[in-house]
């Protein structure tokens, strides 16, 4: 059976019950190093370290194995050490569509001055009397 290309949400989250991000790689880190670090907690399927545009690695890794349980067994090897650094691991969250976080794109929405209830606001014209149109004033010599 054929299906569109994509991962369905089931699989993705089936796929990610069984993953742990790896965070403060080592950048000269290798996938292959990655898996011997964790190959005592169960079989490891794969071992993705993220890249930027550039090629270059980013810092942190998923490693998917083939078993459930192994996702509570690397969890002891938080804050153990790999290549010299300190690694995080915790269990990888499921991406749910439509639920981006802000990313820091622009300024979030603030009210001008803070709201007090019972307090009238005045605009800063005369209250009630706001001017539509004023005529250009004409440049007069002396």
């Amino acid at each position: 059976m054929l299906h569109g290309g994509g991962v369905s949400a089931a699989e993705k989250e089936e796929v990610d019950s069984r993953s742990i991000y790896v965070g403060n790689v080592d950048y000269a880190c290798t996938p292959e190093e990655v898996q011997q670090h964790f190959q005592s907690c169960g079989t490891v399927n794969r071992v993705t370290i993220l890249t930027d545009k550039f090629g270059q690695p980013k810092g942190f890794a998923y490693v998917e194995f083939v078993e459930v349980e192994a996702v509570q067994n690397s969890l002891i090897l938080n804050e153990s050490e790999l290549h010299g650094r300190q690694i995080k691991v915790s269990a990888k969250r499921t991406n749910v569509p439509g639920m981006r976080q802000f990313r820091g794109r622009g300024r979030p929405f603030r009210p001008m001055r803070g709201f007090m209830p019972g307090v009238p606001f005045y605009p800063p014209y005369a209250y009630g009397r706001v001017p539509r149109f004023r005529r250009p004033m004409r440049y007069r010599p002396y």
